[in-house]
């Protein structure tokens, strides 16, 4: 399993504890903010290629609380506090130091701290099992909020879910969170996106398994409104601490499900996204990509985020109220979960080598590359003073044109409904 997920993801398997933080640095958070301390850094490592051959030796009181049946009962003891079935709450100061970490005992205190400074926790976990509608995309989520006296500052959820293609439940919504502009990739091979609010991270296929019309399964992590921008310290330090806890809930998840191996917690972080001048004859940095003259006043500004992970992703239009989002899914298993949306709904789109569809505002188009399939996807997100409506169709063609030549997948010609 340990060469699954290197080989998998590009990722090597190895301790992500003595891996260094993640980002470009700490600074002093603000009084109204919920300020994480600074994180304990150990010695510097070099990054190895190859897996660990196996775990580090978890003394046995530490591995009998591990035990899923085992630490419902624990936790629920010390907490006096059972929720329900498979599910366990508790106040950090309520757990002996030997007990389990929070969320499937993986985030460590450096983590803890990172996102909720001293502030007294309570955490409210589910034991990670099958959907109990027989559905199997969901598997359970963990909620921790922070407190200052009895006001609560700060709440992280962490979910572990299999991406729905079948359905169409996740083509909308958890793209709109999670496939955003204003995120990064984490690098070293992990397949996953962070922000300052929002981050994932897709488990190992060798482990979870994934049928047709599924994307991967992922564990991911929300703080707040989606895409809220700060400023950049502030902006620098939670993406840093919600990529550590994304990497190790889900090394945590890995172990829960019985496979082995670890992610590494990346040692650097791309620079934030900041938003720039759109360049009207290479729009969204894509040369080749022109964008219509009527169009650029109202898109004169534009951000591009995602570069070189599972999906690139450019929003155009004004910083507050973007007004197009373009998006080039390249991970296969991604690519998925538009599966529904663009066979059920709207007008066929034909292209060279894929297809696809428009429906109102949105397009999406699948093709065929050497890689795998790979979907272009053109939202228009709010009208501007020369369209309403019908961006999407506009610009789609040259879009695919463009971004296939970029990624090696050209050319590819589309051609849109009544031409």
């Amino acid at each position: 399993m340990s060469d699954g997920i290197a080989g998998e993801n590009g990722a090597a398997a190895v301790d992500g504890e003595n891996a260094s933080e993640p980002g470009e640095g700490t600074q002093q958070h603000g009084p109204e903010q919920d300020p994480p301390a600074q994180p304990e850094h150990g010695p510097e490592q070099e990054p190895t290629a190859q897996p660990e051959p196996a775990p580090e030796r978890v003394p046995v009181l530490r591995r009998l609380l591990r035990s899923r049946t085992v630490r419902a009962v624990t936790a629920a003891g010390l907490a006096g506090a059972l929720l329900g079935a498979g599910a366990v709450a508790w106040r950090t100061d309520t757990l002996p130091l030997v007990g389990p970490a929070p969320c499937w005992d993986s985030l460590g205190d450096s983590t803890m701290s990172d996102l909720f400074g001293d502030r007294r926790t309570e955490v409210e976990e589910q034991t990670l099992q099958a959907d109990p509608r027989g559905r199997g995309d969901a598997y359970g989520q963990c909620r921790i909020t922070s407190y200052k006296d009895d006001r609560a500052r700060r709440q992280v959820t962490l979910r572990v879910h299999q991406l729905d293609g079948l359905r169409g439940t996740d083509g909308r919504e958890w793209p709109r969170e999670f496939i955003a502009a204003g995120m990064v990739s984490l690098g070293d091979g992990l397949p996953g996106l962070a922000s300052s609010s929002r981050a994932w991270l897709a488990l190992p296929q060798s482990c979870t398994g994934r049928d047709e019309f599924t994307g991967p399964t992922v564990v991911d992590i929300a703080m707040g409104p989606a895409g809220l921008d700060l400023s950049s310290e502030y902006d620098r330090e939670d993406r840093a601490a919600l990529t550590r806890a994304v990497v190790e809930a889900a090394n945590g998840v890995i172990r829960d499900f019985g496979c082995s191996g670890t992610y590494r917690i990346p040692r650097t972080l791309p620079a934030l996204v900041e938003w720039r001048d759109t360049d009207g004859d290479a729009f969204c940095g894509t040369r080749g990509l022109g964008l219509p003259k009527a169009y650029r006043k109202d898109l004169d500004r534009m951000r591009v985020g995602g570069e070189g992970g599972p999906a690139r992703v450019c929003e155009a239009g004004d910083a507050y109220s973007p007004a197009v989002r373009l998006t080039t899914v390249t991970d296969p298993a991604l690519t998925e979960i538009f599966s529904s949306g663009m066979l059920r709904t709207g007008l066929s789109v034909e292209g060279s080598k894929g297809s696809g569809s428009i429906d109102g505002s949105r397009a999406v188009y699948r093709a065929s590359c050497q890689t795998g399939p790979v979907v272009f996807v053109v939202e228009q997100l709010d009208r501007t003073e020369h369209a309403a409506s019908g961006l999407a169709r506009e610009l789609l063609p040259g879009y695919v044109a463009a971004e296939a030549e970029r990624i090696g997948c050209g050319p590819e010609k589309v051609t849109l409904p009544g031409e």
